[in-house]
Order: structure tokens, then sequence, then C-alpha cells
């Protein structure tokens, strides 16, 4: 259990579970009427500590490395929503923690910090045991991070489509073209080989080129997806709350007053 010589080290620790797992960051301690010890410590928790649960400080440890609690992190999200507006805890409120953590003492508890006079000089709590001279004055600070989810898809998708295409090829072909050539010593013999007159028929094969298509898949390309960081600023904007300690009584000077006594 957390002394009340510690609870300055309480404020602002990080809170584990009973299986190391961080909780969130502890708030304000609230100690026992009665016994005067501390009983229970608030823990900011969810995104950017938004949340605020009451947890029992019974059986936790405070190390260096923060507050540990013997008790899971959603058993302490689920605890019954408490919001003290006077600073201070109720035994019906009470009694719902003390349910939900399965304990079994009811007492109503008050926030540690109070500020009194005594005729000795000894400061002192008004609403509860006596504490030092001094008065801690807390306020909420924003602790802003970011977290990664899931933004869209992307995917690549192959299709075929036709299109129409016009090549010329230049094709080759053979035509008839009559030669004559006169009689003459060399071809005479050629000439008149064969009857004087008679009827013949000569006949030539005509070839020409026609075009021809074939097609062939061949890979002109590789296309792939892929990913970049961006870099952008938001503004989250969002309350918080500020203790303000004033003074009360008759013969208070102020430190700050001209001829102030230290």
């Amino acid at each position: 259990m957390i002394s009340t010589n510690e609870l300055g080290s309480v404020s602002g620790a990080t809170v584990y579970g009973r299986d190391g797992e961080k909780i969130g960051t502890a708030g304000n301690a609230y100690i026992d009427d009665q016994t005067g010890e501390p009983e229970w410590v608030t823990v900011n928790t969810g995104l950017f500590g938004m949340n605020e649960s009451f947890v029992p400080l019974r059986n936790a440890e405070l190390t260096g490395d923060g507050l540990t609690v013997p008790y899971s992190k959603d058993q302490v999200k689920d605890a019954p929503n408490v919001n003290p507006d006077d600073g201070h805890l109720d035994e019906s409120e009470e009694q719902r923690l003390f349910s939900h953590y399965d304990l079994t003492s009811v007492s109503s508890a008050r926030p540690t910090g109070g500020v009194g006079s005594a005729g000795d000089g000894a400061g002192y709590d008004t609403s509860g045991p006596t504490t030092d001279e001094a008065m801690t004055r807390s306020e909420e600070q924003l602790k802003v991070g970011t977290e990664t989810h899931e933004a869209g898809r992307a995917r690549l998708r192959k299709y075929v489509v036709t299109e129409q295409q016009n090549v010329t090829v230049p094709v080759t072909r053979e035509e008839v073209r009559v030669e004559r050539e006169p009689i003459t010593d060399a071809n005479r013999g050629a000439a008149m080989d064969g009857p004087e007159l008679s009827e013949e028929e000569h006949e030539v094969v005509l070839h020409e080129e026609r075009a021809v298509v074939d097609k062939q898949a061949v890979p002109v390309e590789r296309v792939r997806l892929g990913k970049e960081q961006v870099t952008e600023q938001q503004t989250v904007s969002e309350e918080v709350r500020q203790e303000r300690i004033e003074t009360e009584g008759t013969g208070l000077v102020s430190d700050d007053a001209p001829g102030a006594r230290r």
C-alpha cells in the first residue's frame, strides 16, 4: 500500500497493470477520511488520456518505473464512471468502486492537499487529517500522440481491350510483259527449229506476295504499387482544468507586495 509520504511521487506516474501492461497516467490521490491513509488514485486512460478511472491504492507498489496496481487494464477502464464535483467521494460512489474491484471496506475519501493554520504554525487539512505546511496546486496538461489506422486500400487490376491497328506492308507481284526481238544470226537457229507453220501456246506462271498477319503476346512493362509517407499538420483542441489557490482571512501579507515580510 502507498504511504502518505509517497503521494508526492504518485501524481504523474505511469500506471501499470498486474500483467505489466501500461494503463495510463496517475492523477489525483484520495485519502480515507477515517484512517487518513491513501485509498484511491485517478488514472487517465484512453486516447490522449481523456478518460479518468478510479483505482484502489491497496496493494499498489511504487517503483522507479511507475505505479503498479493488481488489476488489469480492462478492469480499470471498465470501472464505474465517478466524477466528484466537490472533490469528495461519498459512500455510495465509493461502494460502487469497491464492488467493481471486489473490495469490502466502505468509507468516504477526500483528495490530498488541503491546507489550514494552527496555533503552533503546523499546516493541516481542514477537511481531513493533518498534512504539511504546503498545498499542492495541480493542472491538466495535454499529452498529444498519434496512432495508425487503416485509411483506405489501393489495388492493381489488369484487363484486356481491343483496338484497330493499320500497318502498311510492301508486297510484290509478277506481271506479263511481251518482249519482241528481231531475227538475227544468233537466234536464227532457234527460230527455224520446228515446223514452218503451226499453232502453238505458251504459258507463264505469275506469282504475287500477300500480307500475312500473326500475333504474339510480348511483355512491355511491369507495374507495381508503392507507398510513401506524407506528413501534414493537424490541430487538436481540448479543454484542460487548472487548480487555483486563493487566500482567506485577516493579516495576510503577499510575498510580492511592497514591504512584505519574509
